[in-house]
């Protein structure tokens, strides 16, 4: 088995606390889909475990199931450059990733669609387009859900990296700055505070919510080392990928928001629905090691 394989131990977990959680909501919303927002560290297995709860929800419970990647709502190619030119001293927000750098106009009309049942498009993110800077993929080739003739979407699993994080007061972005960190210093505060702020904008997809999972990690620092494995392994397999220098400064991009609002998303989700959170905590191994219900 290569280093980076990932072996399923998660979805066994998931899929009866969703499948409870499910029952509960349908019986009082027959036509509103039901939504799981679903975070997971970078390399903890997010994908693979994406991937089979769909494949379970929709073939085995009959669920038409919708999976969507906060990924997708990034900003078009040019609007990223006029961020980045507009705010040209803060590193986060230079190239995709950080909160505010993503189109929460877009990700707004899209879930109240799905909530409405209505026809929607599922947009689409091209990673690769200019060179590796990305862009928004033609409308034109986006899938539509809920159109004339399908089945509607019943089940929604929204996934990404930053999926539930919720902004922070100043005092706490100023009381994180000031502990011991990897990255945050290396930003002045206002620029984190920046970043904070645009997070307000996501509550119009966290509040859609009716269920969560947290895949994370004993050692959130592991992230590096798991870029790091997947790169080696690219490069064998590609003869191209991202060297070790590299991929620092790629996680490094990211990790400020890890350090900020990974310690909220721990402590619950939401005030108002005791026992609809479910966080895996993984071990190097990226295999679980405890399993806590919020």
């Amino acid at each position: 088995m290569s280093t980076t394989e990932i072996i399923d131990d998660k979805s066994p977990i998931c899929i009866p606390f969703i499948l409870e959680r499910y029952k509960h909501y349908s019986a009082s919303n027959p036509t509103r889909p039901f939504i799981i927002g679903l975070n997971g560290v970078q390399g903890a297995g997010k994908t693979t475990l994406v991937k089979a709860l769909a494949s379970k929800l929709q073939n085995d419970q009959g669920l038409q199931t919708l999976v969507c990647s906060i990924d997708d709502f990034y900003l078009r190619h040019e609007d990223q450059i006029a961020l980045a030119k507009s705010h040209p001293d803060n590193l986060l927000v230079q190239v995709r990733g950080e909160p505010g750098t993503h189109d929460m106009n877009l990700a707004r009309d899209f879930f109240t669609a799905l909530c409405d049942g209505k026809p929607v498009k599922v947009p689409q993110y091209d990673k690769s387009a200019h060179s590796g800077q990305g862009d928004r993929v033609p409308e034109s080739q986006w899938q539509t859900v809920n159109g004339p003739g399908q089945p509607k979407i019943q089940v929604v699993i929204f996934e990404g990296w930053c999926v539930g994080f919720r902004h922070l007061s100043p005092v706490e972005v100023s009381l994180k700055w000031n502990s011991p960190s990897r990255t945050l210093r290396q930003h002045p505060l206002d620029h984190l505070n920046f970043v904070n702020e645009r997070l307000r904008d996501y509550d119009v997809i966290t509040d859609t919510f009716n269920a969560f999972i947290h895949i994370d990690a004993e050692h959130t620092e592991w992230v590096y080392d798991w870029r790091l494995e997947q790169e080696t392994m690219l490069r064998k397999e590609k003869g191209t990928g991202m060297t070790d220098e590299q991929v620092v400064k790629f996680v490094d991009a990211y990790y400020p928001a890890y350090e900020l609002f990974s310690d909220k998303l721990r402590d619950g989700l939401f005030a108002d629905k005791p026992g609809c959170q479910l966080r895996l905590i993984v071990g190097k191994d990226r295999k679980v090691k405890q399993t806590i219900i919020v």
